[in-house]
C-alpha cells in the first residue's frame, strides 16, 4: 500500500470513530434531543431532566396540584403536578423538581427546579408557601389538599 492510501485510510478512520461518538451522543441525549423530566410524562418535555417550565404538568397520578416556583430574580414558573402521593414533598421529591437532604427538622430542600438555594453557601433558603402563606410546616409533612397552590421562593 503506497503513502497516499495510507493517509486516505487513516482519515477515513478517524472520521469514522468522530461519526460514531457524535451517534452516540445524539443516543443519548447529550446532544441535539430533549429530556423529558423526573416525572417521566412524554407530553412535557423539556430540555434538562427536572426543568420544568412555565404552563408544564409533570408527573402522573390521580392527585393533581398547582405548584410554583420563584427564583431569586422574583421569576415564576407556574406548573401543575400530578401524583398518587400523599404529601407534597414526596410527590415534589418523586418528580425530580426538588432535591435536598433530610435533616434534624425534616427535609431541607437545596434545588427546586435545578436552582440551588443552601443557606449555608449563600445565605439563601428555598421557603415553603401554602396558598400564598408562609407555612407553618414543611413540605415533606404537608399532605396534598384539593384546590392549594403550594409555592418555593428563594429567600434570604
Amino acid at each position: 500500500m503506497n503513502q497516499k492510501n495510507k493517509k486516505w485510510t487513516l482519515l477515513l478512520m478517524v472520521l469514522c470513530v468522530v461519526a460514531l461518538a457524535v451517534a452516540a451522543l445524539f443516543a443519548t441525549g447529550i446532544i441535539g434531543g430533549k429530556k423529558t423530566p423526573a416525572g417521566n410524562d412524554p407530553a412535557v418535555e423539556s430540555t434538562d431532566v427536572g426543568i420544568v417550565k412555565d404552563g408544564d404538568v409533570v408527573g402522573q397520578g390521580a392527585t393533581a396540584f398547582a405548584f410554583v416556583i420563584v427564583d431569586k430574580e422574583g421569576n415564576e414558573t407556574a406548573i401543575t403536578v400530578k401524583t398518587d402521593k400523599k404529601m407534597v414533598g414526596e410527590a415534589l421529591l418523586d418528580t425530580g423538581i426538588v432535591e435536598g437532604e433530610m435533616g434534624d427538622y425534616g427535609l431541607y430542600v437545596k434545588r427546586v427546579n435545578g436552582i440551588e438555594a443552601d443557606y449555608n453557601v449563600n445565605q439563601t433558603y428555598w421557603a415553603f408557601y401554602i396558598d400564598g402563606e408562609y407555612a407553618m410546616t414543611g413540605v415533606d409533612v404537608t399532605e396534598i389538599a384539593q384546590g392549594v397552590t403550594y409555592m418555593m421562593k428563594v429567600e434570604k
